[in-house]
């Protein structure tokens, strides 16, 4: 997501979240965070309003009141998006962080749940496997000899006819 994108969604200035991220880049690697470059962010003006100068027309690649961005806009993946929440100190920052930490408190739940399920299903298979075996070999014993059958009656009709 574009950094203004980024900026609306958690309630602060493009310019302010940009700060932030400046004053923490370590938190920010290339798999979080990347700058587009001239020519991106060029083709991606082409395909959004911009604004114009003494206008107060605002877009995302326009985030001031003289004519659009100074910058080259940054580009955040979902870590990025994620590590921003943290860093930020607004009330949607706040609370995306918060709901973020819950999300992984419960999946972490459901993860150790369903290892406790595979375990005990694990057991089960070791534990009734044996028996599960000869119930397998008497089916194919009675599918193997329901086959025979057909094939003599297949052959008595043949040799009838």
């Amino acid at each position: 997501m574009l950094d203004s994108d980024l900026a609306l969604i958690y309630g602060v200035d493009t310019k302010r979240l940009n700060e932030q991220v400046k004053r923490n880049i370590a938190r920010f690697p290339e798999d979080f965070m990347f700058q587009l470059t001239q020519k991106e962010s060029e083709s991606l003006r082409s395909q959004i309003a911009t604004s114009k100068k003494g206008t107060n027309l605002k877009s995302q690649n326009a985030t001031s009141k003289r004519g659009g961005r100074r910058t080259l806009p940054y580009v955040f993946t979902e870590h990025g998006a994620v590590m921003l929440a943290s860093i930020l100190n607004s009330p949607q920052a706040i609370e995306a962080s918060i709901k973020v930490v819950k999300v992984f408190v419960r999946l972490r739940e459901i993860l150790s749940t369903h290892k406790e399920l595979a375990k005990k299903i694990e057991e089960l298979e070791q534990k009734y496997d044996s028996k599960f075996a000869e119930v397998f070999t008497a089916l194919k014993e009675l599918m193997g000899s329901h086959i025979e059958k057909k094939e003599k009656l297949i052959l008595r009709k043949g040799i009838k006819e």
